[in-house]
């Protein structure tokens, strides 16, 4: 199977913000999109997300799974799992086609935090795009591993009636 053509979007999800990237239908260059407030009540950071897969046709949305180092669950991996099951759920409620995937992003915050150090950008000047970098990260991740194995990478995360369920890690390729 080769590269399947096709705008992807890239998600890391924070309790406070969301980074969200895209890239180009050849998957070439994954680009910073916005930084969204988190908003678990009305949902409408993720209601942005689906309108912008839409509007760019997207075809799959990975959204970044912090696992601890040792490939744990935490915290943090449950908002993303819940998030990714939401966005799942308005996806399917818009009619989109896009698929949703948990994508490892262990150290992407540090790395992006690294980033923007070395590019010259201060604690308050990076905590405005850190989870853009982040996501831009998370995505070329994918994108990367994506044309390395000739498939999508990643947890798929399932439509259902119950609002989308996730596979265990034993259902997982």
């Amino acid at each position: 199977m080769s590269f399947e053509r096709g705008v992807r979007l890239g998600v890391d999800v924070g309790t406070v913000r969301v980074g969200v990237a895209f890239c180009d239908p050849e998957g070439i260059l994954a680009t910073p999109w916005k930084t969204l407030s988190r908003d678990a009540k009305k949902d409408s950071d993720l209601r942005l997300i689906v309108r912008e897969a839409g509007e760019r046709e997207a075809i799959r949305i990975y959204v970044g799974l912090p696992q601890t180092l040792r490939a744990g669950e935490s915290s943090s991996t449950a908002l993303a799992r819940a998030c990714a099951a939401r966005l799942a759920e308005l996806l399917a409620e818009a009619g989109s086609p896009a698929e949703v995937r948990l994508i490892d992003e262990r150290l992407s915050t540090v790395t992006a935090h690294q980033q923007l150090r070395a590019a010259g950008l201060s604690g308050r000047a990076q905590r405005k795009v850190v989870d853009q970098v982040a996501a831009v990260g998370i995505l070329q991740h994918a994108i990367d591993s994506e044309k390395s194995l000739g498939q999508p990478v990643g947890e798929p995360v399932w439509r259902g009636d119950s609002g989308g369920t996730l596979p265990g890690p034993a259902e997982v390729q």
